[in-house]
């Protein structure tokens, strides 16, 4: 566990990054699904999912992966791709059970009034959407070494140095 003073939170449009990532994962599970249920004629015919099928692979299948990821892993890979994880607001641990899957459904009262609770993330200082504050959550991530500021100050430096010398 990183000291809280080397962590950052994760804006909008890494998070967007990684739930790309989860949703192309997502995708490659579940097409072949689909194929082995409906056949390659009915999908390209637009035939789509009703009755139980349906709610498997759209809400219980990709529910159960990623509050499997957060439980496990306090991340999806996608979260994982960018050195991001979840973890409680408060105290800095990982979320109990009961948080990750108020999260999840968050998601839901997140997105309803035009996404304006993902977006949130982006406008919010400890880039908080809406499903993580009705969790009580944070992403963060180590925050990154700012390797090349130093070189260039260096750079600049010697240039200055030696327009002066002239």
């Amino acid at each position: 566990m990183n000291d809280a003073s080397e962590l950052e939170y994760v804006g909008f449009w890494a998070r967007a990054w990684a739930s790309l990532i989860d949703s192309v994962l997502l995708l490659a599970v579940i097409l072949p699904l689909l194929f082995a249920i409906y056949g390659r004629e009915n999908l390209a015919e637009g035939v789509t999912l009703s009755g139980p099928a349906n709610f498997l692979l759209s809400y219980l299948l990709p529910a159960v992966a990623v509050i499997a990821f957060w439980s496990t892993k306090h991340a999806t890979p996608g979260k994982m791709v960018i050195g991001a994880r979840i973890v409680d607001a408060k105290t800095g641990q990982p979320p109990s059970f009961g948080q990750h899957l108020i999260r999840y459904l968050g998601y839901f009262v997140a997105t309803i009034p035009f996404c304006l609770g993902l977006i949130w993330v982006g406008l919010d200082k400890r880039k908080q959407g809406w499903h993580d504050k009705l969790a009580g959550t944070v992403v963060v991530r180590p925050k990154k070494k700012r390797h090349g500021s130093g070189a260039l100050r260096m750079i600049f430096k010697r240039m200055c140095v030696s327009c002066r010398q002239q």
